[in-house]
């Protein structure tokens, strides 16, 4: 190896471990930030926020380019943590209703534990984002939801087309109650509220099999061209 050769593997290797330590300080960073939310409120200001942390503004604008971009950092950590609550919870049972009953119940107990974080995610406002972490969340969500009534309306023998826009439409109604329910102190317990939007859903998916018996209905030949 000539001396060329060692000083692009040198700098390679200092590039190398210079990113793992950024990666692991930007992950440090965000947990102060959520940390600071949980403790603060859901619209903590920068300079709290740095302060919370230990650090100055210097140094977090050191790891993430504008106030947008450690936002959404944070936006992106609090929707991982919530699929990890809610894949888990449909993936461990079967039966149909009680798949509704345990993405719902997800859902509605990962808001309620960390209320500050869910407002300050879902509802901040004047920060520019170039992503948008809720809508990347949903799709997520969304998609296994479709899976598991894509599955059940094959297994009738009918058209699957419409399990995507019914998932989105479930995740979306779930969402817009939670946020209801929330920004009204949970005026009904938890349980019942689980209880009330299951019925409501399972109603909705029960009836798949009635609707291949109506005009434009679900049914293999109504939904070819």
């Amino acid at each position: 190896m000539n001396g060329a050769e060692g000083g692009v593997k040198g700098a390679d290797g200092r590039s190398k471990r210079w990113a793992g330590h950024r990666e692991r300080r930007c992950a440090e960073l965000v947990e102060a930030v959520i940390t600071a939310i949980r403790e603060l409120g859901p619209e903590p200001g920068i300079d709290a926020i740095a302060a919370h942390a230990g650090v100055s503004k210097p140094v977090l604008y050191r790891y993430f380019e504008d106030k947008g971009a450690l936002w959404e950092a944070v936006g992106l950590r609090a929707a991982q943590d919530l699929i990890a609550v809610v894949a888990p919870a449909v993936a461990r049972v079967r039966e149909e209703r009680a798949v509704v009953t345990a993405a719902v119940d997800a859902y509605l107990s990962f808001i309620e534990g960390d209320p500050h974080l869910y407002r300050f995610v879902v509802h901040q406002r004047g920060v520019a984002r170039e992503r948008d972490v809720v809508a990347d969340a949903v799709d997520t969500v969304a998609s296994g939801l479709a899976r598991i009534l894509g599955d059940r309306l094959r297994t009738l023998g009918l058209d699957s087309g419409a399990a995507l826009p019914w998932a989105y439409g479930i995740v979306g109604y779930v969402q817009t109650v939670g946020d209801w329910w929330l920004r009204h102190r949970q005026p009904i317990g938890r349980e019942a509220l689980v209880e009330y939007l299951t019925a409501f859903l399972w109603s909705g998916i029960a009836g798949i099999r009635t609707a291949a018996d109506l005009p434009f209905g679900l049914s293999p030949e109504a939904a070819r061209p």
